[in-house]
């Protein structure tokens, strides 16, 4: 199966964003990709304005997810991007996690660990979710999938490959800041060691965002690194032949000693600094 990583600086009119993804989806069906992995925050510029998120929002059957959802049954593949939506009960958004497929919403993931830290408040404009990440299969290999700030807990990521997650995705929008490319490039090649999976990783770029957008295999190994691209756009192929050989000859699942719990700890889930 293979893999599209979509590397942009989203700027302030989603329907531009919007398109910009629809064009991506079109080339990634003709090299042909299964999915397209998109940053966090797709919907609209964010990191160097705090209000845009409640200002852009749009509900999941809005304009911006539609024309994604209708490129995906154009193209036929799936595409994964970040998204803001309303929250119904305050003023607030949901950092959320669009999935379509076929023409259709097939998952939305509501960004559970909230990035207060490193100065950044996100929570003053987005309210946590409460329910544990999806796992979605896309050609028969099951793709797990996270956002941001989530790749700093790895019992996130855990709970996705007992799921039986194969591959682990992470959209992104990671911050520029002292040691903040080491981190995420450290991050992903450990959760991908850790799980015994592949770790596709998808960010944004531009004058707040690292951009390295890259990929590691089960082992791993690293497959892709776009760079300070910008934009930028790379292919990563996934075997989950690959999978089974590296969880073979490393069998952590077997050796594990605590119980995962799928159940996030509820609305109180927040980021710490």
């Amino acid at each position: 199966m293979r893999i599209a990583v979509s590397q942009f600086d989203p700027g302030t009119d989603p329907a531009a964003n919007a398109d910009h993804l629809v064009k991506s989806a079109a080339r990634a069906a003709g090299d042909g990709a299964s999915l397209l992995l998109a940053p966090e925050g797709s919907l609209v510029s964010f990191l160097q304005d705090p209000t845009a998120p409640v200002r852009a929002a749009q509900p999941l059957d809005g304009p911006f997810v539609s024309a994604l959802a209708a490129a995906s049954e154009r193209h036929g593949i799936t595409i994964s991007a970040g998204t803001f939506v309303p929250d119904p009960s305050s003023t607030r958004v949901h950092n959320t996690l669009a999935i379509v497929q076929g023409g259709q919403l097939v998952a939305a993931y509501r960004k559970i660990h909230l990035y207060d830290a490193f100065s950044f408040v996100e929570s003053d404009a987005v309210v946590p979710g409460t329910d544990t990440p999806p796992v979605v299969e896309i050609d028969g290999m099951a793709i797990g999938f996270a956002t941001c700030y989530d790749l700093r807990f790895p019992e996130l990521f855990r709970v996705l490959q007992n799921a039986g997650a194969q591959v682990l995705a992470l959209a992104s929008a990671w911050v520029k800041g002292p040691l903040k490319e080491e981190h995420w490039l450290t991050l992903l090649r450990a959760r991908a060691i850790e799980n015994t999976c592949y770790m596709v990783a998808a960010d944004q770029i531009g004058r707040a965002g690292v951009g390295r957008s890259a990929a590691f295999d089960p082992f791993g190994l690293p497959l892709l690194d776009l760079g300070n691209a910008d934009p930028g756009y790379g292919l990563v192929e996934v075997d989950p032949a690959r999978v089974d050989e590296v969880r073979k000859v490393l069998p952590c699942n077997e050796h594990a000693r605590f119980r995962i719990d799928p159940a996030p700890l509820g609305a109180a889930v927040g980021a710490t600094p």
